[in-house]
């Protein structure tokens, strides 16, 4: 069983705020932030799924 670090626990907390900006702090201005971002304007709970698989 792995454990979180101390910076993916601060990911998950931003993407449960935030969703694009947790992703967009994990994988920069990438593609998966852009997806996060307009699953995000469009619900908020698939951008928040979204962020959690990409961060996770």
């Amino acid at each position: 069983m792995s454990t979180l670090s101390g910076n993916k626990v601060l990911l998950v907390i931003l993407a449960i705020i935030f969703p694009p900006l947790g992703v967009g702090l994990h994988t920069g201005l990438a593609s998966a932030f852009w997806i996060s971002l307009v699953l995000t304007l469009l619900f908020y709970l698939p951008g928040f799924i979204y962020a959690l698989w990409v961060i996770l």
